[in-house]
């Protein structure tokens, strides 16, 4: 018998920073949307736990306990008393190390996956409360849709999505490390009056409506300047997708994936094509949101 997962990608439609806590953290007020772009993990009963991975990039993908799979496995088998002894194969699609949570997004599959293969019977607040331990955007690929997160943003609120959004993702090649990206958030803001985040009114309102010009005009994402300083050439894949008619761009959460806001399908495609067209990035991906949440799969 094996479980399999359907887990989505994610886009920050606003990320607003608060100054570093002193636990290292840093608060937050991040409105992420679930967007079309999914890894599958399956699980399967095995000698010993261990962790498989296909796809894109796979070969970046850690295969030890440091998966947040993985972790999400062992910590499902220590709350119950199970021994972690299952086979995780991750079947990647969502960019790796691209702003674009996907290593949060296995760790949830993994974590509804285990828990429906040893018929736990764990809750979603039980769930959600070992997502949080296991990473600040971890709920939120559990419960997809769209939510506004607070605290380190693994304090979710479901925000009403009124409508399609259609988006562009322009993939760089190579990675950025979060914690960089936020070390130099913390080095461009030092000795700045960073203020207390906290969600668009705008944003929201334009979320509620399904708008996408007025969605475009309230994006917004304060590790951007950092993400663009550790990775300068991002400014020109920025560029060539808002000349090619997306309504707004930004990085994707630390980046270094770019996300571009489009009118309509035709659109999309239209941004993609001149985005793979400009040089400034590996690969372009077209996708829509909301999404569903991890969801088990069924025969």
């Amino acid at each position: 018998m094996s479980v399999t997962v359907r887990v989505p990608a994610k886009v920050n439609v606003q990320l607003a920073v608060g100054a570093a806590r002193p636990d290292g953290f840093h608060g937050l007020a991040n409105v992420f949307l679930a967007v079309g772009l999914y890894d599958e993990v399956t699980v399967t009963p095995a000698d010993a736990l261990r962790v498989t991975c296909s796809g894109p990039d796979a070969a970046q993908v850690p295969l030890d306990r440091t998966n947040l799979a993985a972790r999400a496995a062992l910590a499902l088998a220590e709350r119950y008393g199970i021994a972690p002894d299952v086979h995780i194969h991750i079947a990647k699609d969502i960019p790796v190390a691209g702003g674009m949570a996907g290593g949060s997004a296995d760790g949830a599959a993994a974590l509804l996956a285990c828990d429906a293969l040893w018929s736990t019977g764990a809750g979603q607040e039980e769930l959600l409360a070992i997502c949080a331990e296991l990473g600040s955007d971890v709920p939120f690929s559990l419960l997809g849709g769209a939510a506004l997160g607070v605290g380190r943003g693994e304090l979710l609120t479901p925000v009403e999505v009124g409508g399609t959004f259609h988006w562009v993702f322009a993939v760089a090649d190579g990675g950025l490390s979060t914690p960089a990206v936020y070390g130099e958030f913390d080095r461009l803001t030092a000795g700045t009056d960073v203020p207390e985040p906290a969600a668009s009114p705008a944003l929201l309102d334009a979320l509620r409506k399904g708008d996408a010009a007025a969605l475009a005009d309230t994006l917004s994402n304060d590790l951007q300047a950092a993400a663009l300083s550790l990775r300068p050439s991002l400014a020109g894949t920025l560029e060539a997708g808002t000349a090619a008619g997306a309504l707004a761009a930004l990085v994707s959460g630390s980046g270094p994936t770019t996300a571009f806001l489009a009118a309509d399908e035709e659109s999309a495609r239209k941004v993609a094509g001149a985005l793979a067209a400009s040089g400034t990035c590996r690969s372009t991906r077209v996708a829509v949101s909301p999404a569903p949440g991890a969801t088990v799969q069924r025969p």
